[in-house]
């Protein structure tokens, strides 16, 4: 179920709902909202607040029963922590825990005053935007499940009211385009790789495409990729029984003649490493090595959906890799469609090969004004940063510095990693142009450093997805970043 959302000003203590969200913070003091609610209810919260059930910590919930008073059939009350230090980020987290906690009630609908709370820094539409993405977030389900369903579900939570004035209206309606593109990212780096294989991207590709206007669509398939000389790219998909596509999407909402912005995203729908074979434990975890793809195609999705006054290119090398004995091996050497040649010292990593062909492509065929990647690129990114920030790199300044701060601005927040020429001697081979590995130290950044060598010319810059594409473990799902960052950038060059 897709969670809906609306802008409401009745006043909490007498709006008609199954349940009204309110705050508290640690130190006891109550948000406007929960001191209008606790008047109208004689006192109910800052009873609970006394006797320590409430202690108004980040995140904590606590649900008051049909309180005498309040209209309300039920009041939540969230801890917002304390109140001097709130930022953005703890904004975020608790009206995500806000929602999973009405997920939890027997109710189909609520409102929300947390988007009143005030944040420093920020106004009601990113209050309002924030607010709203964070709970669709929280309250979204993989719905291509293969378990069966109860057949007797509870009501489920389908509607959300944020108490704000019209003039959020701007930050709601970024939030649900926002919200769809997150959701098409995660929903298709979700399902399971005997679906999403390169011919499932390109059908889902084609079928948006086909709905909407001042869209198009084209899908290279491998033998005309190999008409092309997309030498790197088929290498890589060569094991596999799924052959290897290329989705090119257009959207035109720009001036007609102005260069586009370009989002090429790494599409490896399975990744085994190939004849350099992964260790089997956590194997099944790589489906979401197309987080990527998901993630740029999310991005073009809500663009599309926003309206935004741009034209975009979206390409995705959608490939398998797979071990066979047709797959490509150590010690091979590809030419690539740039024609430089590539010593193959590792089959595991792939990315780089698909997503090189794919720059060379987007950056020869479209002329793009900037041309950014992002991929699943290299565990020693996740090393290096974590679950929390995503890699950036450029030889752009500018470039990288708006993109850092429209992932501030949208809590997708990025960390710019060096692309210095030093680090290129770590690449140089014997046998061709450039190894497509170059050792242990600064994994992350000599795959940026072999990507740069195909960008050359571009204003260009690569975001290392690794660690923030997919919660870990076996009931992990996709997070559907970098979705909010790349929107946001876009919104900030439609200005």
């Amino acid at each position: 179920m897709t969670l809906q959302f609306s802008l409401g000003s009745a006043a909490p203590e007498t709006v008609d709902t199954p349940c009204v969200v309110v705050g508290v913070y640690e130190n006891g003091v109550l948000t406007s909202a929960a001191a209008r609610v606790d008047t109208a209810a004689h006192g109910a919260i800052k009873r609970q607040v006394e006797s320590g059930d409430i202690n108004g910590k980040a995140g904590t919930t606590t649900l008051l029963y049909a309180p005498e008073g309040v209209t309300a059939k039920r009041v939540l009350v969230v801890g917002l922590g304390t109140q001097k230090t709130l930022d953005g980020a703890r904004y975020q987290r608790v009206n995500s825990e806000a929602v999973r906690a009405l997920g939890r009630l027997p109710i189909d609908s609520a409102v929300s005053y947390l988007s009143e709370v005030d944040v420093p820094g920020h106004d009601a539409i990113w209050r309002v935007r924030t607010a709203a993405l964070a709970a669709d977030h929280a309250a979204y389900r993989y719905t291509a499940t293969f378990k069966p369903r109860d057949k007797s579900p509870q009501p489920e939570l389908g509607a959300l009211t944020l108490a704000a004035g019209h003039e959020a209206q701007i930050g709601l309606d970024q939030a649900v385009a926002m919200a769809e593109g997150v959701r098409f990212a995660r929903e298709l780096a979700n399902l399971p790789p005997n679906i999403c294989n390169p011919a499932y991207i390109a059908d889902q590709a084609s079928r948006f495409a086909d709905q909407h206007d001042k869209v198009s669509c084209k899908v290279l398939d491998h033998e005309v990729m190999g008409e092309l000389g997309f030498g790197s790219l088929l290498a890589v998909g060569r094991g596999s029984a799924n052959k290897p596509k290329l989705v090119v999407l257009e959207y035109k909402g720009g001036a007609e003649g102005d260069k586009p912005y370009a989002f090429v995203g790494k599409g490896i729908t399975f990744d085994t490493g190939g004849i350099s074979l992964k260790p089997g434990p956590g194997m099944e975890e790589m489906k979401f090595d197309m987080g990527g793809a998901a993630g740029v195609l999310g991005s073009f999705v809500a663009t599309v959906k926003l309206g935004l006054p741009v034209n975009l290119v979206c390409v995705v090398p959608a490939v398998e890799n797979m071990p066979d004995g047709d797959s490509y091996r150590p010690g091979d050497v590809l030419t690539s469609l740039s024609g430089l040649t590539i010593e193959v010292l590792n089959t595991d990593a792939e990315g780089r090969l698909i997503l090189c062909d794919a720059l060379t492509y987007t950056a020869q065929t479209f002329q793009p004004k900037v041309l950014i990647d992002a991929a699943t690129l290299t565990g020693a990114c996740v090393i290096a940063l974590g679950k929390h920030a995503s890699g950036v790199m450029s030889k752009h300044d500018d470039l990288a510095a708006e993109l850092i701060a429209a992932g501030e601005h949208a809590l997708d927040r990025a960390w710019r990693l060096p692309l210095w020429d030093e680090y290129q001697v770590q690449l140089e081979s014997g046998f061709a142009d450039v190894a497509n590995i170059g050792g242990k130290n600064a994994g992350a950044i000599t795959a940026g450093c072999f990507l740069a060598r195909f960008t050359e010319g571009q204003r260009w810059a690569h975001l290392d997805i690794a660690g923030t594409a997919w919660d870990e473990g076996r009931k992990g799902l996709a997070t559907g970043r970098p979705v909010s960052l790349l929107v946001q950038w876009l919104i900030d060059r439609s200005v």
